[in-house]
């Protein structure tokens, strides 16, 4: 997306998922299966650079992340991250908490959209994972769990506290982040953290389906919109119409905004070019 580029090339192999692009959609796996895609500091380090990495390539419009096996993401590995923290000097620790927020930091302020498929188990920091993108698809087989209390840490880690209330409302995510009880993908639904329920064999056709409606679209306009909304939750009024008021008057002289023009006078569908 940007045009400006530095020294460093851009990373290719990651080795803590599985990572492809295909036709702008990139697709990320969590690839732990025997152990419910538990995460590592490594996966950590690797998710923080990947989505720093996203806004300044050309080749990807939408990034979807998914679970190998029988879960999304079970969260922290609790012998490689819970363990390995016992040990830990409180400096370590901060910079490891300060590094799984940069992840969710870095999820919203992509401009890239992010659609999470969400099956089976997606519980701790893999269900903040799933709250943290644009998009879920969901199975009827996924259960979210909020576990942080249930290992004797705060409830809200990694944004939960900030992003939870924000689609359930504050008495639900109160409910959620204090107790940790499993939350099946229909009572989910239900509390408005699903996007979309579907069968679970119909999981990634569904998600793909999304991801390619967003890549084929005005990227642009979907950009600027995700920053509004991330940015208008902690403005007033005032300062958001103005927000919004600039932002359309900028896009009003992009090459989407005319081709719409354009296609709808000739009667035909636009081609996008998200600029």
């Amino acid at each position: 997306m940007s045009p400006f580029r530095g020294s460093a090339p851009f990373t290719e192999n990651w080795k803590h998922f599985r990572f492809e692009r295909q036709d702008f959609v990139a697709t990320l796996t969590f690839d732990r299966p025997a152990k419910l895609n538990a995460l590592t500091f490594d996966t950590y380090a690797d998710l923080r650079d990947l989505l720093t990495e996203l806004p300044q390539r050309d080749d990807t419009r939408v990034l979807l992340l998914r679970g190998e096996g029988r879960a999304f993401c079970s969260g922290g590995d609790v012998d490689e991250i819970i363990g390995a923290t016992l040990a830990m000097r409180p400096d370590e620790l901060l910079a490891f908490t300060r590094m799984t927020g940069d992840v969710v930091k870095a999820m919203r302020e992509c401009p890239v959209p992010i659609v999470a498929a969400v099956h089976g188990t997606a519980a701790g920091a893999g269900s903040v994972l799933a709250l943290a993108a644009d998009f879920r698809v969901v199975a009827r087989s996924a259960q979210f769990a909020f576990l942080f209390t249930r290992v004797g840490l705060a409830g809200a880690d990694m944004g939960a506290a900030y992003l939870l209330p924000r689609l359930v409302g504050l008495g639900r995510a109160t409910e959620l982040l204090m107790l940790g009880d499993a939350l099946p993908a229909e009572d989910a639904n239900r509390y408005g953290l699903v996007s979309e329920l579907v069968e679970d064999d119909s999981l990634d056709e569904a998600a793909h389906a999304l991801a390619r409606r967003l890549a084929d679209g005005p990227t642009q306009a979907y950009a600027l919109t995700k920053a509004l909304l991330s940015r208008e939750l902690d403005m007033g009024l005032s300062g958001a119409l103005e927000l919004e008021a600039v932002t359309q008057a900028l896009l009003m002289n992009g090459a989407d905004y005319r081709e719409f023009h354009a296609a709808f006078t000739e009667k035909r569908p636009p081609q996008w070019q998200g600029r």
